[in-house]
């Protein structure tokens, strides 16, 4: 399912241009990590993506179709989209209830619905709360629960806002897994994230954002490796580019594993 924005343009106000004249093309299976400061627009475009939102000019593409010509709900089957804050996403009195009611909405089988929801749960470490009311449980697994109920849907395209903030290593841990295997099942996911270590480590694509505009588009390991161009969005490469820099490394670990490989080979030829 291929995405393409044109020229988008998004204005809040009159006086509060979001988006200007955005450009960009995701294809079926890719890995997208959107950042930059906070108002740099990542959040607005994803919107644009599965028709909450709709630009003011240019237009979204998504499989074939303007997302003006579809409904937010239409376009939900095709694009998941979990909030940064689960507070504004989750409603049901429980866990189970919450995550059973994307695909009970699409009258699927009940039996299909348990399995997705079981599934979900599973995914998330959260087997053992479906009875609970989602607001009895502390905020980052809320934002678990909202993953949860976007990933029963099996969408071909999956947006996360900020998974990772309020999450602890174990969590983010888990995330990690599950991007990575969702990825390889051939689902294009898009995260929003200042989280640039998580960026690294899982997603293969970096569009840095400020001021509604793109400033860079490739690679992770070669935009993230651009200090002076992250600087620009006023973001801090990750650490571990940071300390690869700082040994005048041409080489970028994705990961703890990968920099430690790098260290012994350079070792093992000095």
């Amino acid at each position: 399912m291929t995405i393409i924005v044109r020229d988008a343009v998004f204005e809040y106000t009159s006086d509060v241009r979001a988006l200007d004249g955005v450009s960009l093309s995701i294809a079926p299976g890719e890995s997208v990590a959107l950042v930059g400061e906070n108002g740099a627009g990542k959040t607005t475009l994803a919107k644009l993506l599965n028709g909450l939102l709709r630009p003011g000019a240019g237009s979204v593409e998504v499989d074939g179709h303007d997302t003006r010509t579809r409904t937010p709900a239409q376009l939900s089957r095709h694009v998941g989209f979990v909030f940064q804050n689960p507070d504004d996403q989750l409603f049901a009195r429980s866990v189970q209830a919450e995550v059973a009611f994307g695909p009970r909405n699409m009258k699927l089988a009940e039996a299909e619905v348990e399995a997705r929801v079981a599934q979900a749960l599973a995914d998330v470490d959260l087997a053992a709360e479906t009875a609970h009311h989602p607001y009895d449980l502390p905020v980052p697994q809320r934002k678990l629960v909202a993953i949860a109920a976007a990933l029963a849907m099996h969408t071909p395209v999956l947006i996360l806002d900020e998974p990772t903030i309020g999450q602890d290593g174990q969590g983010i841990e888990r995330l990690g897994a599950l991007v990575d295997r969702l990825h390889d099942e051939g689902r294009t996911l898009i995260t929003i994230t200042h989280d640039l270590d998580f960026c690294l480590a899982h997603f293969d694509r970096v569009v840095v954002m400020a001021g509604g505009k793109i400033l860079a588009d490739g690679p992770a390991t070669e935009v993230l490796n651009q200090a002076d161009l992250l600087a620009q969005a006023q973001v801090e490469p990750p650490q571990l580019v940071q300390f690869a820099l700082a040994l005048g490394w041409r080489e970028v670990p994705r990961s703890p594993a990968e920099f430690a490989d790098i260290y012994a080979e350079r070792k093992a030829r000095s």
